[in-house]
């Protein structure tokens, strides 16, 4: 009874998440993590585990999805390879940063990571800050690799692809959003890989995990989301091209701000 709960509960997390996905444009990751750390709440997992397997579940799918976004991408020529020979090495050292953080720290503080991250970009979206930009090309230096580093140990915290914070990053860097969205979508590849081997890895003796769980990642989750994140985010993408693009990023900015409002009660209270 347990494992068919958790399918049906993983089902609905998948095919909301596709749906918010396609309808926001993001990777599923910022959407499947509050729904599916819900869902898991729903079906009694204990609360000190679930973040954490909300978070690693997540990542496992980005893995299949930047495979098929990247290819995309990379068909219409919309993938900076400069940036990626760039920051690939750096993202990976922050996903490895992450991964010892979230091996060392309870629910509560994924959690309030979750929180501050989504209220910052809520913010970001909600406010009309399309065509700003603080630098007029990707940072170098000694602190250039402060960019990809925060993004990778971030987005492992948080169990995003970095979309959220890669084409944050690049489009306030004078990047073109078409192509900081391709060269994102291979970003989530280079950060879920190293994320998903790492939470197997640290969740690999905990009792507390629930049925076909491999370390921190559920594979019952893996293999239900990813396909029905895949069925329904072509319903979002319909109702997202059917409003004007200001629109979209001020109903982004609630959403995120209701879940920057759950994370924190779960956080903070």
């Amino acid at each position: 009874m347990e494992i068919a709960s958790l399918v049906a509960a993983m089902l609905l997390a998948g095919a909301i998440g596709g749906v918010l996905a396609g309808l926001l444009g993001v990777g599923g990751g910022i959407v499947i993590v509050p729904v599916l750390e819900a869902a898991l709440a729903f079906v009694g997992v204990d609360p000190s585990v679930r973040m954490h397997i909300a978070v690693a579940t997540s990542l496992a799918t980005i893995i299949p999805t930047s495979m098929s976004s990247a290819r995309a991408h990379y068909a219409r020529d919309s993938i900076d390879f400069n940036i990626i020979r760039y920051w690939s090495p750096w993202i990976v050292v922050g996903a490895a940063g992450g991964i010892g953080i979230a091996a060392n720290v309870g629910a509560e503080f994924l959690a309030a990571v979750f929180a501050v991250v989504a209220l910052a970009v809520a913010i970001k979206m909600a406010l009309p800050l399309d065509d700003k930009n603080l630098s007029n090309d990707i940072p170098r230096g000694v602190f250039g690799p402060a960019i990809p580093v925060g993004i990778g140990t971030v987005s492992t915290l948080m169990g995003i692809g970095g979309g959220t914070l890669s084409v944050t990053a690049m489009t306030l860097s004078n990047k073109p959003i078409h192509l900081a969205v391709g060269t994102a979508s291979l970003f989530g590849l280079v950060i879920a890989v190293p994320a998903t081997i790492g939470y197997i890895i640290s969740g690999w003796d905990n009792t507390l995990l629930p049925a076909a769980s491999l370390g921190y990642v559920n594979l019952l989750g893996f293999m239900v989301i990813s396909p029905a994140t895949v069925l329904f985010a072509p319903l979002g993408a319909k109702i997202a091209h059917a409003l004007p693009r200001r629109q979209l990023s001020i109903l982004f900015g609630i959403f995120l701000f209701i879940v920057a409002l759950r994370m924190g009660v779960r956080a903070f209270a």
